[in-house]
């Protein structure tokens, strides 16, 4: 049987941290900013993780390797 293949796409968007949470970046930060405010989107710019239901099942597509 071949080896499973990591997803791309995951690899891409996520870091796991010390302790094994999956960090993510926001989404809606890049187009329609305009009618945003200023608190909204520096807001958008810090991180955040993963809730636990979705981190398994993403860690184990990130570490299919």
């Amino acid at each position: 049987m071949p080896k499973m293949k990591s997803h791309s796409g995951a690899k891409k968007r996520y870091r796991i941290t010390g302790n094994g949470k999956l960090k993510r970046g926001q989404k809606g930060k890049s187009h329609i900013l305009t009618k945003k405010t200023r608190k909204r989107k520096a807001d958008l710019r810090q991180t955040a993780y993963l809730a636990s239901p979705k981190q398994e099942r993403n860690l184990k597509s990130i570490l299919h390797n």
